[in-house]
């Protein structure tokens, strides 16, 4: 099975590598250290056209599901904290306006969101619900010609900085439904932010609504559960993406300190338990890629399985997991130091694992499905 890159897929991959190793990694330790939105690298992605990849002309660029993996994993390389407020913008924090939202909506909050004028966030999780999302207590219920909204939110990234909000609120006992709330609304809070141990530079916070009108509903007031279904495979193959991104950067970290580092009167890369873990982690990430290509090719073609983009995201994932440890094994005390690239990798590679869905909750929908 052919699913190497076409020539504009390189294209794309070279843009956005180019990218990264200009603007991006000469600022990664600023991002981390000042934890602040990085608005201006924000804007250049929305003008390199990442907000735009998956969605059809005329709005959008129209790009491959592998196109975009292959930006994905480019922008991670760079900062993975970067890439993952980014990956939001492009994915849920517009997919549902984009989608669904009446025309004079989607001129004055979605094209500009294209462009990263604009900042979209999805308000999902709740503090008693995560992964069990008929487990929300948010309710939207009717009011005269719409709707309100009631309830609280967490883990809202993006949040302090958005500019509006699709929410998922519950419609009717096993019913959910998505809304638009715009920044500002009556009702509105943007409360607590939470600070992390990794991705410091991507802000998140809570989000609390009381009686909130939203702008409008988002496709059917039931048809919340589904919508997401069909977008959780381009969800977890574009968190794969950003897991080879990060285990990229820090296995061409390793390789660099035990080819400079000399101990003993020789580099440490000379010694054959530091080749083992470079030997394992050079294995596995390019075992990783494939089986993430694979899915982004199948999704492209309509082929695709939530198993098949499941099973891209937990070995994408759990690999980078294990590269981002042994790198720091390599590194030794210098894997421990604030400031070093390997104690970032560690940090903010924690977020592979559960963005798009813990690696618990994916092998039980893969075992699911295979039975």
């Amino acid at each position: 099975m052919d699913f190497e890159a076409t020539e504009e897929e390189r294209a794309v991959r070279d843009t956005f590598h180019r990218f990264a190793e200009r603007e991006v990694r000469p600022r990664v330790l600023e991002l981390d250290v000042h934890a602040a939105f990085p608005r201006e690298l924000f804007l250049r992605v929305g003008e390199l056209g990442l907000f735009a990849m998956r969605y059809p002309e005329p709005e959008g660029s129209g790009a491959s599901v592998l196109a975009y993996c292959l930006a994905l994993e480019e922008l991670a390389w760079g900062s993975l904290t970067l890439a993952a407020s980014c990956t939001m913008q492009s994915l849920m924090g517009t997919y549902f306006v984009g989608r669904f939202a009446p025309p004079e909506l989607r001129a004055r909050l979605f094209l500009p969101a294209l462009r990263g004028e604009r900042v979209g966030a999805i308000c999902m999780t709740e503090p008693e619900a995560g992964s069990d999302l008929l487990g929300l207590k948010t309710r939207a219920e009717p009011s005269g010609d719409g709707w309100a909204i009631t309830g609280g939110k967490t883990w809202v990234t993006s949040a302090p900085v958005a500019d509006f909000f699709t929410v998922l609120a519950r419609t009717g006992e096993k019913s959910l439904g998505f809304f638009l709330v715009e920044r500002g609304a009556p009702g509105l809070t943007v409360g607590r932010h939470i600070d992390k141990l990794g991705l410091r530079a991507s802000p998140t916070s809570e989000v609390y609504f009381e009686a909130v009108r939203p702008l409008c509903q988002l496709g059917a007031p039931e048809g919340g559960l589904g919508y997401l279904r069909e977008l959780l495979v381009h969800i977890r193959v574009a968190t794969a993406a950003l897991a080879l991104g990060i285990g990229r950067a820090a296995l061409e970290d390793a390789t660099a300190y035990a080819r400079d580092r000399r101990q003993f009167g020789k580099a440490i890369g000379e010694f054959q338990a530091v080749q083992a873990h470079l030997a394992d982690m050079a294995t596995e990430l390019p075992a990783a890629r494939q089986l993430t290509h694979w899915a982004a090719w199948r999704s492209d073609r309509g082929l695709a399985t939530p198993s098949d983009a499941a099973m891209a995201k937990l070995f994408a994932s759990e690999t980078a997991a294990r590269i981002c440890d042994r790198a720091a094994r390599v590194a030794g005390s210098a894997g421990f130091a604030a400031g070093a690239s390997f104690e970032r990798y560690l940090r903010d590679v924690r977020f592979t694992l559960l963005g798009g869905g813990t690696s618990e909750i994916l092998r039980s929908h893969i075992g699911k499905e295979l039975l």
